[in-house]
């Protein structure tokens, strides 16, 4: 390989960074040090944080230390909108402070899932914030040029799931949306992916080779998914790029077509695999 060439895409934005900064001996150090950065800079007036558990979408191969999570999925006449935890309040360090957690399928799912890659500053990501659960259209897609930007995604938008493709990887195994979640008044929404897919249904049922889930697991998933739907945070968990199903034909050289593929640094997802996770938790400001 020449001595100016790389094996990161050139459509990544991070190839210049890449190249300075990954490969070096000093990288772990380096991410080490900014997640204490963080931590100490939140801690004092933030709030929540800590060990958490949650349900994600598995990381397969890549530097991502874990999975992305899931977001259970409820359908409202046609529209796709996520689930936000039920809000209330505990008593933290001697003050009162709110959460936002509640069952789902018998796993705790919580808005700490949610408190990762300066997430948890998000006002979105705040319990009690008032916005918008519906799963608003963005971009990325072929498909959704048609469909204006901000838009509520709606089960109609999919009804070709089990035929299309994209010439990325193979046909009919599931189609994606890219979307923004709890949009408020100010500030930004999350960004999320969707896919409608036969798989999710097999696994929502326990069919096949689901039926070895954990059983955790596949009682969350069957409650999280609905009509082949399934969600998640869209924030890869290495250095928080965007990845992406079936968006970058250069997936495929690294045996994503049909995974989720961050460019960045070749970290794979594969959303027809969830799995149990753990991470610490940023805290997030007070409100």
């Amino acid at each position: 390989m020449p001595e100016n060439e790389d094996k990161y895409p050139t459509q990544s934005g991070r190839r210049r960074f890449v190249k300075g900064v990954v490969g070096s001996a000093a990288l772990s150090g380096v991410a080490a040090g900014t997640a204490a950065t963080v931590n100490s800079a939140t801690s004092s007036g933030g709030a929540g944080g800590g060990t958490t558990q949650f349900v994600a979408i598995e990381n397969t191969a890549g530097p991502a230390p874990r999975g992305m999570p899931v977001i259970p999925i409820e359908i409202d006449g046609g529209e796709l909108s996520g689930l936000w935890p039920e809000v209330r309040e505990v008593q933290e360090g001697g003050r009162t402070v709110k959460i936002a957690e509640q069952d789902v399928g018998g796993v705790t799912y919580s808005s700490a899932w949610f408190q990762y890659c300066g997430v948890q500053q998000y006002s979105s990501a705040q319990p009690s914030t008032e916005a918008n659960n519906t799963f608003l259209a963005g971009g990325g897609y072929d498909w959704m040029e048609s469909v204006e930007r901000g838009e509520p995604l709606t089960v109609d938008m999919f009804d070709d799931y089990e035929e299309w493709g994209n010439g990325i990887g193979r046909e009919g195994i599931g189609k994606p949306a890219s979307a923004t979640w709890r949009q408020p008044e100010e500030g930004r929404g999350m960004p999320v992916q969707v896919i409608r897919s036969v798989e999710v249904e097999k696994m929502a049922n326990g069919e096949g080779r689901y039926a070895s889930l954990p059983g955790d697991v596949r009682s969350f998933i069957s409650a999280a998914t609905q009509d082949g739907f399934l969600a998640w945070l869209n924030k890869c968990t290495h250095f928080c790029c965007t990845p992406g199903f079936k968006n970058d034909p250069g997936s495929e050289q690294y045996g994503g077509g049909d995974r989720v593929y961050c460019q960045c640094h070749q970290s794979l997802y594969n959303p027809f695999s969830p799995v149990r996770a753990q991470f610490v938790a940023l805290p997030r400001p007070l409100e």
